[in-house]
């Protein structure tokens, strides 16, 4: 009797179907507060809220992770860090799969940045995490804020990316559970826009 192989990272197939399930991934055309359209758009807390759910795709993550030599080498005496409230959740679940030491998150302030005052993480390893990439804005932001607290990124790992997403992370490798192709446009360049398909406001 042939026992089926037990599938230790899912698929981009099955990633973007329980993202559909759950609400987390819709699909239509849709307005951001930027004034840019789409036709995807991404509310991964709706998945993130099943903890069966959020087991599977933070488990994912960290099988990824653990690839890296310099993760295995950190463990577990390093820390996992979310850029705020999207990432924390990421955090806890990617902490507990590779039994890190710690976990902690930075607030935004003024559209800054920063970790807690009296946070000491000098010569911490860092393993950065968070539930969707977008722009790469945050994530190059966060990067900044980790070296100038004194620790090290060894890695960089996110539930969704977006492809057109760019950040500079030099030699840090990063890894994804689910490459997503999803362009933003104008109002006047939209395709979708021409077609005379109604709109959705949506937040960011």
């Amino acid at each position: 009797m042939l026992v089926p192989k037990v599938q230790l990272i899912p698929s981009s197939e099955q990633v973007t179907d329980l993202l559909r399930e759950t609400g987390a991934l819709r699909e239509g055309h849709f307005e951001f507060p930027t004034g840019q359209h789409t036709g995807h758009y991404f509310q991964m807390p709706l998945a993130m809220r099943y903890h069966g759910n959020a087991r599977v795709l933070n488990v994912a993550l960290s099988r990824l992770l653990r690839r890296e030599p310099e993760v295995l080498a950190a463990l577990p005496k390093c820390a996992i860090v979310a850029p705020a409230a999207g990432g924390i959740p990421v955090a806890f679940g990617v902490r507990e799969a590779l039994n890190a030491d710690q976990i902690f998150w930075a607030e935004k302030d003024e559209g800054r940045y920063h970790f807690r005052q009296y946070l000491d993480a000098k010569g911490l390893k860092c393993i950065l995490v968070d539930d969707l990439v977008r722009s790469g804005k945050v994530i190059t932001s966060m990067i900044d804020v980790i070296q100038k607290a004194g620790a090290e990124v060894v890695a960089i790992g996110s539930l969704v990316h977006f492809k057109d997403a760019h950040f500079d992370a030099g030699n840090v490798p990063y890894y994804a559970l689910l490459e997503v192709e999803a362009r933003f446009y104008q109002p006047a360049e939209c395709p979708l826009c021409k077609t005379g398909q109604p709109f959705e406001k949506v937040w960011a």
